[in-house]
């Protein structure tokens, strides 16, 4: 389940820019010249997806971390759903803890299917991009009680 959620924060993190950073001082940056004082976001939805970081950046495959030191505590900026630094969401351990609880308890209870006429093919996965990125179209499931 690690791995699977790994994986959902890679392809969608909640924030898909964090939280605007100021530079401190005068910065070349890949050609750009950045002044100080520049206000920059960080395009965690863009790393999560870039194919210098990722192989096969928009397939979802979570056996990608297995074995993978990777993770969201924002030592590996390749995935930084969270932030990193002293700066990383205050949160983390109880939000992290909290993903883990509420997807291990669904998957224990319920058995799931997708309503009548839809194939796992046919789901629209594009976003809506905001403050926080969401599905553009609600994921219908239907939980039975296992």
């Amino acid at each position: 389940m690690q791995v699977v959620i790994k994986e959902l924060l890679r392809l969608h993190p909640p924030l898909p820019f964090l939280i605007p950073r100021e530079t401190f001082k005068d910065t070349k940056f890949i050609g750009y010249d950045v002044p100080k004082g520049t206000r920059v976001l960080v395009n965690t939805w863009a790393i999560g997806r870039d194919p210098e970081c990722w192989d096969d950046p928009m397939s979802f495959n979570p056996e990608r971390f297995l074995g993978s030191k990777v993770d969201v505590k924002g030592q590996h900026y390749e995935l930084i759903s969270f932030g990193s630094g002293w700066r990383i969401f205050v949160c983390l351990p109880l939000g992290h803890r909290m993903m883990h609880f509420a997807l291990g308890s669904l998957l224990h209870e319920f058995d799931w299917q997708l309503p009548e006429g839809v194939s796992p093919k046919s789901i629209n996965m594009a976003e809506s991009m905001g403050i926080t990125a969401r599905k553009r179209d609600s994921l219908k499931a239907i939980p039975i009680k296992a």
